[in-house]
This record gives structure tokens, C-alpha cells and sequence, in this order.
């Protein structure tokens, strides 16, 4: 057997040994990994790996299964990582950074020091996430056993370019992070002393949305709003900050649970900082009636808040109505198919949400997407509510009661009450 087909043999065995790692991706924790870093001695995903082309001074990477890989790189790469004082251990003579480190091993030195708040990206998360978090770990080395306490970001001011509310216009804002207030301010002059908006951190989400912005650092922030969801859009041209910017909010986030659940393990409340959606896209609906035309909403499910959202446009500052989510044992349900003697307007893959007061009548383009959200909204309805999903409701009932004190017209999602 020759050199080649010896050392790609001996890579995949390292891919499969147990206790090291290695099956998952070192950043971002995709499976089968086909490429590793040989200067670090990981093996990672092709996402990730193009992150690492970048910073070849701290990484450098193959292909497991199609570069070749001499004796000296399998066995025994030198390079600047190699030295004692930054890994703590007994260096052999030529490093041996494949086969005697290994994913979990190096984990264990750059994410010694996480904090809760930081968010780690996901196989499916956006790019600007993994570049930012494998430059934290491995040429900012942030998280590192014995660097300086890495406490909370606190307070926090700059500049964001914002979608405006009736616009696709992007126009700089300035934004003021008040983290022990727990308050989200923005300022439409730039030295102004009126806020535009003042945002309470314990109605608000954040969520990377860079297809829909159309910015590969678009940012969705959003909040309740008398009843409703307020959806702010925004970016930064640089990719450190808005990751910043999305920690910092994260890091306000858990002093605000902190405060409110103190019965309640940190580790209970980390997923609940902020949330992605469970599942986006189009769908057809018609009334309450079931007689009124299907017309195409841009629908979002907000898993931990248990709402489906529905608005006419996806960039839309305001839901059009929202559908709460309870549980079977509440009377809630989904069903495959419309009800007898309805059919759709363009699409006929239906599906029918079922609450103690209405049924909402959906279509869906295709049976694809159809089996999509019949999965996510059933994985929804099954699960329990939690101390936080009633925290929710019970502030969104006191905004409706507000907002109809003052003769405002506003969306309840009682019971799955939803507007037009």
C-alpha cells in the first residue's frame, strides 16, 4: 500500500475512533466531516473550512479523502500551535498533531471559557456566525483556559443600518444597549436625545436573517408591541459587530431571566435568549369563514413563543395575525389535507390548524413543504408549555388590554384568536 492510500486510510480511521470527536465538525458540529485543519489538528466541514482558507498564518487545511497526505502531516505537523507553553502538555519531537490531538482535545483548549450567553452556530446557521465565532476561538483566542475574566458586555452604543417601516430604504440608526436597565434604544438623528422606539429586552428576539434582509450581515430584531410583533431589520458592514451586537443582546437577555426565574438553572434559560425560526415560507389562507378567497401570506413559527405569524410581505415591520399554539390536551391540532368541500386557490397540498375557537384553513406549494410544516407545527403542539411560554402569554394579554384601553385596534392570539 502505498503513502497515499496508508495515510487517507489512517485519516478515516482517526474520523471513526471514539472519544475524540472527530465525526462532527470542531466548529460548527456538522457530521462527516470531509476536511481537516493540519495546523490545528481538527478535522472540519467544508463550510467551515473556507472560513479557515482565511487565516492561513493559524490554520491550514486538506481534504481527507482527496488531497494527498504525506508521513510528516499525518504524524507530525510543526507549525506555530505546536509549542508547549500554549498547550500545556509534552510535545514529541515533531508535534504529531493528527493522531495525538484530535477534535475534542483542542475544544477543550480554545472553549475553555465559553460564556453562557455566546452564541455556538449550528451546521444550518449563517456564515457570518461561523467566521466570527472560529476567529473568536482560534486567532482572537477569546475563550482560552488562564486570558482574562470574561465578564458580561453590558452597555453598548453604535451604528446600524436599518430597513425603514414603509420602505425598503436602509438608513444608519444609532442603537443604545442598556443591559442593566434591560432597554434597547434607537435614535433616528444621530445626536439625538428622543428615542425613535424604546425596547424592553424581555420582549425581544433576534434572529440572523440574511436571505430575506438580503445582506450577508442582516439581523431581525423583534419585540411585542401592544398585542403584535414589531420586526426591525438591520445589518452592519462589519461582520465582528453585528456578532457583537447579537451576543450583546443575548448577554441582556439572560440578566433579564436571571431576574425573572431565579428558581430556573442557567442552563434552562440559555435556549430561550434567542430563538431562530422553526420553519419560513409561503403559504395560501383564507378566512375564518372558509369561504373567503385564499390569498398568499409569508408564514413564520416561533417554536418557543408557540406562535405561527403570518404577514403579506416577508420584510413587513408588522404580522398581519398570529395563531397561538397550545397543546393537544388544550384542544389544539393539525391535520393533513382541507376540510371536506374546501379547495385552494393556486396550490392543493393543504393542511388544517385546529384551535378551541377556529380552524385556520392553510395551502402549501408543493407536498414537500406541506410534510415540512405539518412535522415542525405537530413537534410544537406535542410539546409541553414551559414557565416562559406562559410568561409570554400573560404579557401579550396585558399589551392587547393596554392597546384597547387607549382604543387601538389589536391582535389577540387568545386561544388562537388571529386577525384577518
Amino acid at each position: 500500500m502505498g503513502d497515499r492510500e496508508r495515510n487517507k486510510k489512517r485519516l478515516l480511521e482517526l474520523l471513526r475512533a471514539p472519544d475524540t470527536g472527530n465525526a462532527h465538525c470542531a466548529d460548527c458540529g456538522a457530521a462527516d466531516p470531509d476536511w481537516a485543519s493540519y495546523k490545528l489538528g481538527i478535522f472540519i466541514c467544508l463550510n467551515c473550512c473556507g472560513v479557515h482558507r482565511n487565516f492561513p498564518d493559524i490554520s491550514r487545511v486538506k481534504s481527507v479523502r482527496l488531497d494527498f497526505w504525506d508521513d510528516s502531516i499525518v504524524e507530525a505537523e510543526r507549525g506555530p500551535l505546536c509549542s508547549p507553553a500554549l498547550w500545556g502538555w509534552r510535545i514529541p519531537s515533531a508535534c504529531m498533531f493528527m493522531t495525538h490531538n484530535g477534535n475534542l482535545r483542542v475544544k477543550a483548549k480554545f472553549e475553555a471559557r465559553v460564556p453562557a450567553f455566546y452564541y455556538i452556530p449550528q451546521a444550518n446557521d449563517c456564515l457570518v456566525l461561523k467566521e466570527q465565532w472560529i476567529r473568536a476561538k482560534y486567532e482572537r483566542r477569546e475563550f482560552m483556559a488562564g486570558g482574562e475574566t470574561i465578564s458580561l458586555p453590558g452597555n453598548r452604543e453604535g451604528f446600524l443600518w436599518k430597513r425603514g417601516r414603509d420602505n425598503s430604504q436602509f438608513l444608519r440608526r444609532r442603537f443604545v444597549l442598556l443591559a442593566r436597565e434591560g432597554l434597547l434604544k434607537y435614535f433616528t438623528k444621530e445626536q439625538g436625545k428622543s428615542p425613535k422606539a424604546v425596547i424592553s429586552i424581555k420582549d425581544l428576539n433576534a434572529t440572523f436573517q440574511t436571505e430575506k434582509i438580503g445582506h450577508p450581515h442582516g439581523l431581525q430584531i423583534t419585540y411585542r408591541r401592544d398585542g403584535h410583533t414589531r420586526n426591525l431589520f438591520v445589518y452592519h458592514e462589519s461582520g465582528k459587530e453585528i456578532v457583537d451586537w447579537f451576543n450583546a443582546l443575548r448577554a441582556a437577555r439572560l440578566q433579564y431571566l436571571k431576574m425573572a426565574f431565579p428558581e430556573l438553572p442557567e442552563s434552562e434559560l440559555v435556549p430561550f435568549l434567542t430563538r431562530n425560526y422553526l420553519k419560513q415560507g409561503f403559504m395560501e389562507k383564507t378566512g375564518p369563514k372558509q369561504k373567503e378567497p385564499f390569498k398568499k401570506r409569508w408564514f413564520a413559527l416561533d417554536c418557543h413563543e408557540r406562535r405561527l405569524l403570518y404577514y403579506k410581505n416577508p420584510l413587513d415591520a408588522f404580522e398581519q395575525g398570529q395563531v397561538f399554539l397550545g397543546n393537544k390536551e388544550q384542544g389544539y391540532e393539525v391535520y393533513e389535507d382541507l376540510p371536506k368541500g374546501i379547495r385552494g386557490n393556486r396550490w392543493k397540498a393543504g393542511l388544517t390548524i385546529v384551535t378551541p375557537e377556529r380552524r385556520f384553513v392553510l395551502t402549501c406549494p408543493n407536498e414537500k413543504e406541506q410534510q415540512e410544516w405539518l412535522e415542525s407545527l405537530r413537534g410544537v403542539l406535542s410539546s409541553p408549555l414551559t414557565p416562559l411560554n406562559r410568561l409570554s402569554k400573560k404579557q401579550e394579554l396585558r399589551g392587547v388590554l393596554l392597546a384597547k384601553g387607549r382604543g387601538q385596534k389589536a391582535a389577540s392570539t387568545e386561544s388562537g384568536h388571529s386577525s384577518r
